[in-house]
């Protein structure tokens, strides 16, 4: 029995989840509460839960500050509901990077369409991510102190490397994008994320490497050396040869595998484009998205690897493409920087 706490200062939030939780019979909700403050007296009578929902903007004790402070503790799965857009999705950034392990858009108004809609969904993210292996990094910096070169080489990329990701991505996305030597080959990402949060993503991943430069795709991008190129967050992003040289293109079609961006989306366009020039590799994340796509790199002549159980927040989609033949080998995230360096 999995057992669960939610941490939100809206009590329409608090409610419409405790109406889902009781439903799960594999699942017990503890307790809510209106702040961390407030939970943490709770805490003291009901013991610690096996997953957090958690919101950030909350009086008396923010989302950010408990999160380093309970996961310090005993490390445990979070998931962020939130509403944050703007310059706020940068908080929200800065959770995942500090191991929450999903994001919930919370809407500004009508929060009862959210568990009428989405029941489901919320349903199978909670099951989910109750399973993750957290991985807290207790020395993160939410302020970022990266000595800023010239990153950006303009000479356009002869081979791409493209990844997938979800559930736990945005951390090894950091891990493996911070530790890139120059020069590296393009690299187009599809990371799961609410639309209003990508920009924020490039914008944090920006900040923090020193090597490469990270920015939010856009149409008719040429892609360059020493580049990283994020989809954007409700739309698919492709890849497409011009001559010698590969394009970003941006289209606006229904969910692939229930996402939009899809990984598939941009693998099966990489298998076209670059064949044996490209390299692909499936992170941790719940489903099955980027998997038929990873197979279709490898029969074009690519070199494809998923990340390995043991480093996988989720073990899901890398789990999918190697069991299906879609990876040449599996990879922990050290071993994924160095295939990435070499490349």
């Amino acid at each position: 029995m999995t057992k669960v706490f939610v941490i939100d200062d809206s009590i329409s939030v608090r409610n419409g989840f405790t109406s889902i939780l009781k439903e799960m019979d594999d699942v017990e909700l503890i307790g809510t509460a209106a702040n961390p403050i407030d939970a943490l007296e709770i805490f003291a009578k009901v013991g610690l839960p096996d997953l957090f929902i958690l919101d950030i903007e909350m009086p008396k004790m923010d989302g950010l500050t408990f999160l380093k402070k309970i996961n310090s503790q005993r490390p445990t799965p979070v998931i962020i509901c939130s509403t944050l857009v703007g310059s706020g999705a940068t908080m929200l950034i800065d959770a995942l990077r500090l191991g929450a392990s999903d994001v919930i858009e919370k809407p500004k108004h009508n929060i009862n369409n959210l568990f009428l809609m989405y029941r489901d969904e919320l349903i199978h993210k909670i099951r989910s991510v109750a399973k993750a292996n957290i991985n807290y990094k207790s020395n993160i910096e939410l302020e970022p102190n990266v000595s800023l070169q010239e990153k950006a080489l303009e000479v356009a990329s002869a081979q791409l490397i493209a990844i997938g990701s979800s559930t736990g991505g945005v951390q090894v996305l950091e891990e493996i994008f911070t530790h890139l030597k120059s020069p590296h080959s393009a690299i187009v990402v599809v990371q799961h994320i609410p639309k209003q949060f990508s920009s924020s993503l490039a914008k944090r991943l920006n900040e923090l490497c020193a090597t490469s430069l990270v920015k939010e795709a856009q149409e008719d991008d040429m892609l360059m050396n020493n580049t990283i190129y994020i989809a954007p967050g409700g739309l698919h992003m492709e890849v497409e040869k011009r001559g010698l040289k590969y394009y970003i293109r941006l289209k606006d079609f229904p969910k692939v595998n229930s996402h939009k961006p899809s990984v598939n989306v941009l693998f099966n366009s990489v298998a076209k484009a670059a064949k044996a020039n490209a390299k692909g590799f499936i992170l941790t994340g719940m489903g099955d998205d980027g998997a038929q796509g990873l197979k279709n790199m490898k029969e074009s002549g690519a070199q494809t690897y998923v990340q390995n159980k043991k480093t996988s927040t989720v073990y899901g989609m890398p789990s999918v493409a190697w069991e299906m033949g879609a990876a040449l080998k599996e990879l922990s995230i050290y071993e994924i920087i160095q295939t990435i360096n070499k490349a």
